[in-house]
C-alpha cells in the first residue's frame, strides 16, 4: 500500500464490457484474423481506475450506469470480486451496456478501440449522491455521463472533497466540468478548443485548474501547481500492452491522494507513484494479469509525502 491508512475513492463514470484480442497485426479491411489471446473484462476509464485503486488498498465505490442486462450483471460481479461497491444510477435500464472491441498489437503493445462509450446514457444523479461523496477522500471523474459527473463535482466542492479529473478526450461538456475540478490529469492527446499545440492546452488548463499534469507516453510527465512547473520521468520498461494504462495511472494517483490527503503540494510524488504502477501494467498482456505483480511495485521507494 501507499500509506498508513486506506483512503476512500469514489469513481464516477463509464463501465463497459471489454472484449480484447491480442493480434500479430491490426486487421485490414475485409479480412479475418485469428487472435493469439482473448480476454473479456469490465472496462471503461472510471472502472479500470476503480480496480487499480482497490487493488492498491483503497476503499472504492464506483458510481456508473449499468441496468439489468446480463452483461451489466457480469460487470457488477467482476467488480464486486475486487471489493468495489458498485452503485447503479440506471437500475431500471434494460439495454446492454457499452461493449468495446479492442485489438492489441502483440509486437508493439499498441491498441485499437471501437466503443459506443456512454452514448445515449446520461443518468440523473441518484438520491444517495451526497452520502457517497461525503464518504470519500477523493472523487475521480472520467468525464462520461455529464449530468452525473457535474453533480458529483459540485457536491464534492460543497463538501470539501478533492476532485480529480481524468481528461482523456475533450468533450464540450468539459467546459463546465473544469470549473469544479481541483486536479486535472490529462493525456497527451487532450486538447482544449483553439489549443492545437500541447503547450497551449497546458497553459489554458493551468489558467482554469490550479493543479494538474499531462502524461505523454514515454516522455516525462509535465505538471503544474499555480505558477510552478515541473516534470516527472516515467519508467523505461518493455511494453507489452498499453490498454488501460492511462486508467491505471489515474486510479493509482487517486489512491495516493486518498491515502495521504491532499493539500495541493508535492504533486510530483503522487505522479511518480502512479507512473510506477502504470509502468507495471504495460509490461503484462491482458487487462488484469498485471495485478499479480502489483506488490513488487508498491514496495519500491518511499511513499508519497505531502
Amino acid at each position: 500500500m501507499v500509506a498508513d491508512r486506506a483512503g476512500a475513492v469514489l469513481c464516477v463514470g463509464l463501465a463497459t464490457v471489454d472484449v480484447v484480442h491480442r493480434v500479430p497485426v491490426f486487421p485490414a479491411a475485409n479480412t479475418k484474423l485469428t487472435s493469439t489471446r482473448q480476454d473479456v473484462a469490465a472496462g471503461g476509464p472510471a472502472t479500470n481506475a476503480a480496480v487499480t485503486a482497490a487493488a492498491l488498498g483503497s476503499r472504492v465505490t464506483l458510481l456508473t450506469a449499468l441496468g439489468t442486462h446480463p452483461l451489466a450483471h457480469s460487470i457488477r460481479d467482476e467488480l464486486t470480486a475486487f471489493r468495489i461497491s458498485v452503485r447503479d444510477a440506471t437500475p431500471d435500464r434494460v439495454e446492454a451496456p457499452g461493449v468495446s472491441a479492442i485489438a492489441v498489437h502483440e509486437g508493439t503493445g499498441e491498441r485499437s478501440v471501437v466503443s459506443a462509450d456512454a452514448r445515449g446514457v446520461d443518468p440523473c444523479p441518484p438520491a444517495e449522491l451526497t452520502r457517497l461523496v461525503s464518504s470519500a477522500d477523493v472523487l475521480l471523474l472520467d468525464g462520461h455521463h455529464p449530468r452525473l459527473a457535474l453533480a458529483a463535482a459540485q457536491t464534492a466542492a460543497r463538501l470539501g472533497v478533492a476532485v480529480v479529473f481524468d481528461a482523456g478526450r475533450y468533450k464540450p461538456h468539459h467546459e463546465q466540468l473544469l470549473d469544479w475540478v481541483d486536479i486535472a490529469v490529462c493525456s497527451g492527446d487532450y486538447r482544449l478548443p483553439n489549443c492545437e499545440q500541447e503547450e497551449r492546452t497546458i497553459r489554458a488548463l493551468g489558467e482554469r485548474v490550479a493543479v494538474g499534469a499531462m502524461t505523454r507516453g514515454h516522455d516525462p510527465i509535465v505538471w503544474w501547481r499555480d505558477d510552478v512547473r515541473g516534470e516527472v520521468p516515467v519508467p523505461v520498461v518493455s511494453v507489452q500492452d498499453t490498454l488501460g494504462a492511462g486508467d491505471v495511472f489515474h486510479g493509482a494517483f487517486a489512491h495516493a491522494v486518498a491515502a495521504r490527503g491532499w493539500s495541493g503540494g508535492k504533486v510530483a510524488d503522487h505522479l511518480a507513484f502512479a507512473a510506477r504502477v502504470a509502468g507495471l501494467r504495460v509490461q503484462h498482456s491482458g487487462p488484469r494479469s498485471w495485478l499479480e505483480r502489483l506488490p513488487s511495485v508498491v514496495d519500491l521507494g518511499p511513499a508519497p509525502s505531502l
